[in-house]
């Protein structure tokens, strides 16, 4: 039976949740502040001593208590909530929960006392804090009589024309009865997370990455609830500027520009993520001094960072702080237009060249990363339009018999076009500019006798050729199958032929004929085997690097709600296998 309190409380106020206007005025959460998205409130009380000097303005929504300062913020044109900070007081603890039937007249109470602390009718009310949150279900009896009394607590305040905001410190629990509770909850009351990151975490990641953390935390926090159906605009984000250690916030951040530097992300993160997601508010905590450790003078010009990111308007921090202070408002932050994906640096990758590039891989994410590689790679590499074109036509008469229809075929049944089959050859092209670049150590004795063992049946050939190949690069010795063109192990034997191969044409003339490579002498043989080791070397040298360049290229790489490509080794012509600029291997 008593499974259903929650429920059946819920429930009981539905009817009036849908036809009523929970709180201000439409278009306003309190008296004088319009529902922007997102509206920016700052926790300040007596004990803040420079609130004057900082957020004694018009524009900013200050929540507070007592009824003699907020009629000083308010005549210093700042509008006004009310903050009160004995949720406990009013609705007991999960272990020890109020008796239920009190909840009106408590509720009534604060009510009341909100009004005339605010001089508005309709006053937004935050209520400090949800305790346990996060407590996993099925409830115990104690957690949930307290959950229904905080349900029925805020649907009072509700009733009466107030808007309240509960405060939640720890990511919510929405399995079972929970969901049911959020979303009666969101039906009368906003609900303001809690987000508060030790300073010299985001600090020591930088602006880039450390604004990425931020966002994908905000977004994380907020998502929990949007998953079963709290609506957006009743969510908001409190983020902290505290000074006593192990709360979250400065923890002991120096020097104080630093600290500035994480105010100023915080801001520009919460601004972001409130606008995707369309939050409610943002709000800010920690401007208190009740404490000695709360007694920190550099408060006054974080605040002013923290107001300026928001508004330049709203407080000079350059000017305040001096040269010191790092005023780009833009590293680290989303500012693409909406076709972008991602750019990286100023080269902008759209979302219709990643879907263009799906239809080959069918995997959006392998696509992404592809772009991604390609622009990283042809900033350290230069292939011209006309290599890709000869590419292009080396591979028609290598591999289609001349005939570029046949070639045209087998690119629609990839579902490939022309310009993503260039694209391919230019990656090709920029991997083996940067293959030849890479210096392996020759390998040991015992390594080449291991590949001889290995690769006993392939096929091997003395030849001479003409440029020297890639697969013969001192123009003369023993070619093996397993990098040379498979036509050269048909040849004639002591002929001189002119070879087209995906590389070029070569002039080559066959010394005898093919021959397992187990069969050469180990004189013969070594070099050989060498060789491809050496070649084998170099493309692990190479995955290795393109793994780490991308993970350098993270800090100046951005993308829409930061949804970052994978790292990766990718060969996009494991798609297009005929665009491989590397021969296919002979039969052993």
């Amino acid at each position: 039976m008593r499974r259903l309190l929650v429920l059946i409380v819920g429930l009981a106020v539905l009817p009036w949740a849908l036809s009523s206007s929970a709180g201000a005025a439409p278009g306003a959460i309190s008296c004088g502040v319009a529902e922007d998205q997102p509206v920016w409130i700052d926790y300040v009380d007596g004990t803040v001593v420079f609130w004057r000097e900082r957020f004694a303005r018009p524009g900013l929504v200050l929540a507070t208590g007592g009824p003699g300062l907020g009629e000083e913020m308010r005549a210093a044109g700042a509008a006004t909530i009310h903050f009160d900070l004995y949720l406990k007081r009013r609705v007991g603890t999960p272990m020890e929960p109020m008796e239920p039937s009190t909840m009106v007249k408590r509720a009534d109470g604060l009510f009341d006392y909100a009004v005339q602390v605010t001089g508005c009718s309709q006053p937004m009310i935050a209520l400090n804090e949800l305790w346990g949150a996060s407590v996993p279900t099925p409830w115990t009896v104690t957690t949930e009589r307290y959950r229904a009394n905080v349900l029925r607590f805020l649907q009072r305040l509700a009733e009466r024309g107030g808007r309240p905001a509960l405060l939640v410190s720890s990511t919510p629990t929405t399995g079972g009865e929970a969901a049911a509770w959020w979303r009666a909850v969101g039906q009368v009351s906003d609900v303001v997370l809690e987000n508060y990151w030790n300073a010299n975490v985001i600090s020591r990641a930088g602006p880039v990455e450390g604004s990425r953390l931020l966002r994908t935390d905000f977004r994380r926090s907020a998502a929990t609830l949007l998953a079963i159906g709290v609506p957006s605009s009743r969510l908001g984000l409190m983020l902290g500027f505290h000074t006593t250690p192990g709360t979250g916030g400065r923890e002991g951040l120096k020097p104080a520009e630093k600290w500035y530097e994480v105010g100023k992300l915080q801001a520009l993160a919460g601004r972001q993520i409130a606008r995707e997601l369309r939050l409610g508010h943002v709000w800010s905590w920690g401007w208190t001094m009740r404490t000695e450790a709360g007694k920190d003078p550099d408060k006054t010009f974080a605040a002013c960072v923290w107001l300026w990111a928001r508004d330049p308007a709203l407080c000079d921090a350059p000017a305040a702080i001096g040269p010191k202070f790092d005023a780009d408002v833009r590293i680290g932050q989303i500012d693409l237009r909406p076709e972008v994906r991602c750019a990286i640096g100023s080269r902008a990758l759209t979302s219709k060249s990643v879907s263009t590039l799906q239809r080959l891989t069918r995997d959006w994410e392998l696509a992404l990363t592809a772009l991604v590689v390609r622009r990283i790679e042809g900033e350290l590499t230069h292939v011209s339009p006309d290599e890709i074109l000869a590419a292009e036509r080396r591979v028609v008469a290598a591999r289609f018999g001349g005939s570029r229809s046949a070639y045209l075929t087998a690119l629609s049944q990839a579902r490939a076009g022309v310009s993503v089959a260039r694209g391919v050859l230019g990656d090709e092209l920029r991997r083996n500019e940067l293959l030849r670049r890479f210096r392996v150590p020759s390998p040991s004795p015992s390594t080449v006798q291991r590949y001889l063992a290995t690769h006993a049946p392939v096929l091997a050939r003395s030849v001479t050729a003409s440029p020297a190949p890639s697969w013969l690069p001192s123009g003369n010795g023993y070619a093996l199958a397993s990098s040379a063109p498979a036509a050269l192990f048909s040849l004639p034997t002591g002929v001189t032929r002119r070879l087209t191969t995906i590389e070029g044409t070569f002039t080559v003339r066959t010394l005898d004929d093919p021959t397992p490579l187990e069969t050469l002498p180990l004189s013969l043989a070594r070099p050989a085997a060498s060789r491809e080791l050496v070649l084998a070397s170099r493309e692990d040298a190479y995955a290795g690097w393109t793994l780490r360049r991308q993970r350098g290229a993270e800090s100046r790489l951005v993308c829409q709600k930061d949804r970052m490509p994978e790292i990766g080794v990718v060969t996009l012509s494991s798609f297009l296998p005929f665009l491989a600029l590397a021969e296919t291997p002979a039969a052993g």
